[in-house]
């Protein structure tokens, strides 16, 4: 099963008769703007003003996360919180789930890793988001029949901490922040700049083209492949809090490359003084 949907596949989907697939809007953006005096961006306003038709919205920091934390920025979710807020947007294991957002696509990924990882077998991403999306908008806000989907977490595809140290020695660790915040010039979030020692450097921005959509899946593998991700290692992904660190998940899985997620993150990690940190281009 793809991993993500044309806008085009989409529609024809959604036209095509037969049950259309949970459409779940999670627009949402990594804001700094109380550093900057602006407001915050609101991604339920954004959803008021319009929306695909029957989607319904998802607040990334209120139901694909728990409160910040020892855990990071992004921690896990309460399981059982999660599953209800699912099965209130209407979503069931027997029908299909197609994500979206802004355009980013990192808040779409967090949604699609969250239910992969718990076990609904056919989520997929708007690849480009809402501005691929050449089909009306709706200011309607549906209230769906509420779904039966029960989350089972899964005993792989999830890193912690100790998980990831251990990874970037013995496979691949990504991550998939910026190069100057993996090298530790600049930090604008977290405690400490650097990276976790081991860990490659592979910004999730180079998986998606100037119009935010994802690389060819062969262009993607030969970008993993040339990063160290051959085929015959585990791979994992890290970022800053398990947002954009979902994306490069999602890329791999487009690349056909399987990867686990530390979702705490740099976040969590930089927090623990206890923690090495590394420095520079060089992954060590």
């Amino acid at each position: 099963m793809n991993a993500i949907i044309s806008a085009s596949e989409l529609a024809d989907e959604l036209a095509g008769g037969g049950p259309p697939p949970v459409l779940l809007d999670v627009r949402w953006q990594l804001s700094t703007a109380k550093t900057a005096g602006a407001p915050p961006f609101d991604g339920r306003a954004e959803y008021a003003a319009g929306h695909l038709p029957g989607a319904v919205f998802v607040d990334l920091d209120k139901e694909l996360a728990s409160a910040p934390g020892a855990g990071g920025r992004h921690p896990l979710p309460d399981v059982a919180e999660f599953g209800a807020a699912m099965r209130r947007a209407g979503v069931s294991s027997g029908r299909p789930v197609v994500v979206y957002d802004g355009g980013q696509g990192w808040a779409a990924a967090r949604a699609w890793w969250l239910l992969r990882w718990t076990g609904h077998p056919n989520v997929r991403v708007l690849d480009g988001g809402l501005p691929a999306w050449k089909g009306p908008l709706s200011t309607d806000v549906p209230v769906p029949e509420e779904g039966d989907f029960v989350p089972e977490p899964g005993a792989s595809g999830l890193l912690d901490a100790d998980g990831a140290a251990a990874l970037a020695r013995s496979g691949v660790l990504f991550d998939a922040r910026a190069g100057e915040r993996y090298r530790g010039e600049v930090e604008p979030i977290d405690p400490v700049g650097g990276h976790i020692p081991g860990a490659v450097s592979a910004p999730t921005t180079d998986n998606v083209a100037a119009d935010g959509r994802f690389r060819p899946a062969e262009e993607l593998r030969a970008r993993f492949e040339s990063l160290g991700a051959t085929g015959d290692e585990a791979v994992g992904v890290y970022c800053g809090s398990g947002v954009s660190g979902a994306h490069e998940v999602l890329a791999l899985a487009v690349a056909g490359i399987p990867a686990a997620l530390y979702v705490g993150s740099w976040s969590e990690w930089s927090a623990d003084p206890s923690r090495p940190v590394a420095v520079g281009p060089d992954p060590q």
